[in-house]
């Protein structure tokens, strides 16, 4: 994919997956960039304070080097698994490029995970040594016993005597610069991704190292064809977390990958004007914005931002964005927000691509060049086109995983025939856009209507009052379900039953009359998961546990 296809008929007659026999990581996002342009960057990191610091391929690949003969040094080898618990810092891509080289397993962990969270993780993966900072190891250290026991922490920012850590950087020094990177095969295991436990505790979703290959093609698609070496015009920068699949594959390691130079920083809390703001200064060219952060940016400047931005593509999964953000992105953004598609299971399946191809303004995308994906029925036939089914993509694929951890049976469960069920429910036409409609789970039965959320959710939207909205099917003894609809309010708004009835009408004009939320409560907060998707699973706990009200941090 190294230049714009004429059509996207063309780039999937055209594309061919090059993936070696023998691969790794590490090779393809570090050793090949240094020996062919050492001096090239590959991160800049922007600290809380405004100071950066520059990282080229020969310093990152020094870096993996040296933590990957220290890494060795405490027992760990080949097939083994170390966590990641690490904000966007220049330690982050070193450890994961690091374990790469070794040939054993990373496990990317969340700074916002509690300690039980993290457990569940250790304990599952049996993880012998994870890579932190001070924060992470407290709440290491609030784990059980259990958890503990015999598990290695290494400190980026100094030995810390209470907790029991060594420090990396210490144990670095006099490490030499040089490490022979072992040769892997395209199905060698490299990574486990946990799920984010929207139904049920978080699988460990095991991935070989074909996982990076199998992303470019997505990546460059929701960048607009971004080429290889393109890095010059500017930098690539999300702010999700890089311990999700997004922040980690589609943004850190494609990135690395394709020569396309990291912008790394941590917000305290992430601002949307605060955002607007650092993509202008740091002149930011491409990157990958969650829903989440759209919305927030959209409601910090709603109709126009009064500085200078020049991004050249961006992109956004996770959650269906909405016609009301697509427009805002044309208005103030001046560009086309490029929707993707994919899951830990099989990241980047769908994608839009502006540079392209224009779909329908509800729909993710079309199917990314080199994959198979389609709507079925649940016995794994293809679905008439607008027939509402599975959204599925078609084993083997680069980008699928090898299994999940420990789970066989819930593997097995995970297809049917050929096809691997992504869990989502959506509809495809007849020029093969994909329209997301919810999780199997999220779908409303109401008065024998199948609606989906994702339409009311981005309706909401549309009124200056909202800021956020959460849809999900409650209930009724009548009707099966009826909509109800939890609100966060935008500043400054009041709940009252003149916006509950204007929101009601907002919806019965603009979608249907069967679509509108019967029933409207304003909260404080939704439940996201740590990847920013609503928690809709725990709405619908909620009401059915009838908590009277819902305060969530």
């Amino acid at each position: 994919m190294k230049q714009i296809a004429t059509s996207y008929q063309a780039l999937r007659r055209d594309f061919a997956w090059d993936i070696p026999a023998r691969c790794n990581i590490a090779r393809l996002c570090c050793d090949d960039w240094a020996e062919r342009q050492p001096d090239r960057l590959a991160v800049r990191l922007i600290d809380a304070a405004g100071g950066r610091q520059d990282l080229s391929y020969a310093d990152l690949q020094a870096s993996a080097n040296r933590m990957a003969r220290v890494f060795l040094a405490h027992g760990l080898g080949r097939g083994q698994r170390i966590g990641v618990l690490l904000p966007q810092m220049l330690e982050t891509p070193a450890a994961h490029l690091a374990i790469y080289k070794m040939a054993a397993v990373a496990v990317p962990l969340f700074m916002l995970f509690g300690p039980d969270a993290l457990e569940h993780r250790v304990r599952d993966a049996d993880i012998g040594l994870i890579v932190t900072n001070r924060d992470g190891a407290e709440k290491l250290r609030a784990m059980s016993q259990a958890a503990q026991e015999g598990l290695q922490i290494l400190t980026v920012d100094g030995a810390h005597n209470d907790l029991g850590t060594q420090d990396l950087h210490a144990a670095m020094v006099g490490q030499p610069a040089d490490f022979e990177t072992q040769e892997t095969g395209p199905d060698d295991p490299a990574l486990i991704i946990y799920t984010s436990g929207t139904t049920g505790a978080p699988k460990g979703v095991l991935h070989g190292h074909r996982v990076v290959w199998g992303h470019l093609p997505g990546m460059q698609t929701y960048l607009d064809w971004l080429p290889a070496g393109s890095g010059e015009a500017g930098l690539y920068w999300t702010p999700a977390d890089w311990a999700w699949i997004g922040g980690l594959i589609n943004v850190m390691l494609s990135g690395l990958a394709l020569g396309t130079p990291l912008l790394a920083h941590r917000f305290a809390k992430f601002d949307g004007a605060s955002a607007l703001a650092f993509m202008e200064r740091e002149k930011v060219a491409f990157a990958f914005l969650p829903p989440t952060a759209l919305k927030l940016m959209r409601a910090a400047h709603p109709e126009a931002y009064p500085g200078k931005l020049a991004p050249q593509a961006l992109g956004s999964g996770g959650e269906p964005l909405g016609e009301e953000i697509l427009n805002w992105g044309r208005q103030v953004l001046e560009l086309d927000i490029n929707q993707f598609y994919g899951q830990s299971e099989c990241n980047l399946i769908v994608s839009c691509c502006g540079a392209l191809m224009q779909g329908p303004p509800a729909s993710m995308g079309r199917a990314v060049a080199g994959h198979d994906v389609a709507v079925v029925t649940s016995d794994g036939q293809p679905c008439a086109p607008g027939e509402l089914g599975a959204i599925a993509v078609k084993a083997p694929d680069p980008a699928m995983f090898l299994r999940y951890w420990n789970r066989p049976d819930a593997t097995r469960e995970k297809f049917v025939g050929d096809w691997m069920l992504t869990g989502d429910q959506g509809w495809q036409d007849a020029d093969g856009w994909i329209t997301f409609q919810g999780r199997d789970d999220d779908v409303i039965t109401s008065a024998g209507y199948r609606i989906g959320p994702a339409s009311i959710e981005d309706c909401l939207l549309r009124h200056p009052a909202v800021l956020m909205a959460a849809v999900i099917g409650k209930p009724d003894p009548e009707r099966t379900q009826i909509i109800k609809a939890f609100i966060v309010l935008a500043e400054g708004q009041k709940d009252s039953p003149e916006l509950h009835r204007a929101l009601q009408d907002l919806v019965r004009q603009r979608l249907a009359a069967h679509e509108y939320p019967r029933e409207i409560q304003v909260v404080e907060a939704l439940p996201m998961t740590a990847t920013g998707k609503i928690q809709r699973a725990q709405l619908r706990a909620l009401e059915a546990a009838r908590q009277p009200g819902l305060s969530l941090p």
